[in-house]
Parts: structure tokens; sequence; C-alpha cells
């Protein structure tokens, strides 16, 4: 199988979205960063596969849909349900940790206080997508 290279952010934070963005050129320049900024929008994107991402990651405070909204979308939808979600929130709350489990999270990470600490999170993140197997539909 070919390595990992699509992932969808969904971020109402565009200062954020940029530093994503900066990460995953620095990190991995032939991998393809998609940013949303809203739920709604992803999914109708994801529905329409206007977007077919490898991995997702969802932050959890948004305005209209909020990220737990959006993850319980995508695991109610069969054609999307097996997509990887994985949490990336300034919240390191046990509810939402729990929560995000709950509705079936890939798993949960809390977002990085500055930019070099956030550089090898996404490292650590990369590596691990890139050696596991997803279903590709």
């Amino acid at each position: 199988m070919d390595s990992l290279r699509h992932f969808l952010l969904i971020d109402d934070n565009v200062a954020d979205q940029l530093l994503a963005e900066e990460a995953f050129q620095q990190l991995c320049p032939e991998c393809t960063l998609t940013c949303v900024t809203h739920g709604q929008t992803a999914l109708e994107m994801l529905r329409a596969k206007v977007i077919d991402p490898d991995v997702i990651l969802l932050d959890i405070n948004m305005p209209g849909m909020n990220g737990f909204e959006v993850l319980q979308a995508l695991k109610a939808d069969p054609e999307l349900a097996w997509l990887p979600v994985v949490m990336l929130s300034t919240s390191s709350a046990k509810a939402d940790i729990r929560e995000a489990y709950i509705l079936h999270a890939s798993s949960y990470l809390v977002k990085a206080g500055n930019f070099e600490h956030f550089l090898q999170q996404i490292d650590t993140f990369l590596g691990f997508w890139q050696k596991c197997r997803v279903i590709h539909t």
C-alpha cells in the first residue's frame, strides 16, 4: 500500500490552519493537507467526494457544528465511518477526551503550545499514520 498522503484538517481557527500547513510543508512536502473551517462544509465535501482524505484531524471547539457533532455525523454515515479521525484540540479535559473516544475517535491530541512542540507533535502523528494501514473505499 502507498503511504498516506492526504489529510483533512477541520478547524475554524485560521491561525491554527496556517501553523498546520507550515508544519506539513516542512515535515511532509509530498503530503496534501486540506483545511476546512466549518464541520458542515467538511461533511458536504466528504459526502460529495470532493475530498478523499486518508485521515481527518478535527478540532472540538467550532461554531455551528462542534467537533463532537462532526465526529458523530462521520461515524453515523456508512460511507464515511471508516475514516480515522484524530481529535486535535486545546482541551485536555477528561470529559472531552472521554466523549471523543465514546464517539469512536481514533485518537486524541492536545494541541502543543508552541510551534517547535507542535512540529514534534505533527512529526509523530505523520510517522504513526504513515505506518498504519487504512481502508480505502
